[in-house]
């Protein structure tokens, strides 16, 4: 049913996104989930740890079965019912029914219970966790979209100036007004400036090509995005790594996972060494069998009739009287043989484990180790959580720093270039002055649309560590 519900979602967002014109980061980042592979598959992992964990439950249920034989005997032969031999065709079956339930086995099959629920929990936590991978990286590539289109924008504004410029020197040049390696000098920047708006063209398709590949569809020229909220580009954001440290132990889906792998090897270790003691269960059973040869024999009458056999009296053989009965003979039923050959059976049975190749100690201590190795894991996991946020906080000062900066030097460039532009209209400077201060504003631009992009991303990545929606 989630296949078919994922199908679905997947079919139903591409038709939305064809009839409309922009994806948003919401958008793709669900696109992205429903189709990914990995996602799928640790979807389709916790699905049988699930699975795993009920079957564990079920096993405290008692254990019930039922059998049915039937057969066909010809010759001399063994009535089953009777023992006795005859010879004659004989039909037979007999049925059962059997239960047991374990009582008492040191506490394993409950052990075994937690061991596994646990262990569907860690699933669903490393569930979530392939989700937010995916999703750092969806957002990485559809701001590496938008920052691409920026700088075009920027690059096609720079060719559209420079033309301009070159328009207007192009009939000074013609009158003799500048210099003609001025008005060259500019030419040439303008075919810069074109390179730029080609290498920007091609960087927008790799970007959205890195897109299409994330969310796993197909890859077009005509896919388009969402700009972004002016908001996420405000430089306050409060972070302090000591406290998003504390909030990703107790909400980071890596820690959570972890820490029930580590709690579910904890119960499994019990559960193992509750195989070492004694297991005390109830059992019964209930059966009945069926047999051709069975018949009863019903009296029909009874009259007395000389024997062999006399007695003298007075000297004449007198014969002995004796009672001759005459009988019907008549199969039983199938309902009387099964309600007279009814059994029942009721007992306790206890097995207690004394020797079998140490197997049970064995894997005893194996599970130990293995629980020391999970919280080996789980140690490590937090230390290297600890030491990705303080990364991600270092790498977020610096570039929210550089933003900053970069904000006040497109300010002053801007300025800067509006003089030279003055001037170098009036004839006061050369196009190579001119050149350097267009050149620095543009350098800035660059550098302002790249690091504002990055900015976002820094603060995303702490939004993630402290367990925020990342759209």
């Amino acid at each position: 049913m989630k296949r078919i519900c994922s199908i679905i979602f997947f079919l139903l967002t591409i038709s939305f996104v064809k009839a409309q014109s922009k994806l948003t980061l919401r958008q793709a980042i669900e696109m992205g989930i429903a189709n990914n592979i990995d996602v799928n598959k640790a979807d389709l992992s916790s699905q049988q740890a699930h699975i795993t964990m009920q079957q564990s439950k079920l096993s405290m249920l008692p254990n019930v079965n039922a059998s049915a034989n039937y057969g066909i005997n010809s010759g001399r032969t063994n009535d089953p019912i009777t023992n006795a031999f005859i010879n004659q065709n004989i039909n037979s079956s007999n049925y059962g029914i059997t239960a047991n339930v374990t009582l008492f086995n040191g506490l394993a099959l409950q052990n075994d219970i937690k061991s596994n629920a646990l262990a569907y929990e860690a699933s669903k936590m490393e569930l979530q966790q392939s989700k937010d991978n995916l999703t750092i990286n969806i957002i990485l590539a559809y701001l590496n979209v938008l920052s691409a289109e920026d700088l075009l924008q920027n690059a096609r504004l720079q060719e559209e100036a420079t033309r301009r410029q070159v328009d207007i020197d192009s009939l000074k040049n013609a009158a003799g007004s500048i210099s003609p390696s001025d008005y060259y000098t500019l030419k040439g920047q303008l075919g810069t400036d074109q390179l730029n708006i080609a290498d920007n063209v091609a960087s927008i398709a790799v970007a959205k090509l890195s897109l299409a590949q994330l969310l796993n569809i197909p890859y077009s020229d005509s896919l388009e995005v969402e700009r972004l909220s002016e908001d996420v580009f405000n430089l306050y954001y409060e972070a302090d790594p000591s406290k998003i440290y504390d909030t990703a132990l107790q909400q980071f889906a890596q820690i959570k996972a972890v820490h029930f792998r580590t709690e579910s090897a904890e119960k499994y270790v019990r559960a193992l060494q509750g195989q070492l003691y004694p297991t005390l269960s109830l059992n019964g059973s209930i059966g009945s069998n069926y047999s051709s040869a069975i018949t009863n024999s019903i009296l029909l009458n009874s009259q007395d009739v000389a024997s062999n056999d006399y007695v003298i009296v007075n000297g004449s053989q007198i014969p002995v009287m004796t009672k001759q009965n005459t009988y019907n003979t008549e199969k039983v039923s199938f309902g009387t043989q099964f309600n007279n050959n009814l059994s029942k059976y009721v007992g306790l049975g206890l097995s207690i484990p004394i020797f079998n190749g140490a197997r049970a100690r064995s894997r005893v201590r194996t599970a130990k180790i293995q629980f020391k190795v999970t919280q080996l894991v789980e140690q490590n996991t937090k230390t290297l959580l600890q030491q990705s946020i303080e990364q991600a906080y270092v790498n977020f000062k610096n570039t929210s720093n550089k933003y900053s900066i970069l904000l006040d030097q497109v300010q002053s460039f801007t300025e800067s270039f509006k003089a030279a532009q003055a001037k170098f209209d009036a004839g006061a400077i050369t196009s190579d002055i001119y050149l350097i201060a267009k050149n620095n504003l543009n350098a800035t631009n660059i550098n302002l649309i790249v690091s504002k992009y990055n900015f976002v991303l820094r603060a995303k990545i702490l939004d993630y560590y402290k367990g925020k929606s990342l759209w």
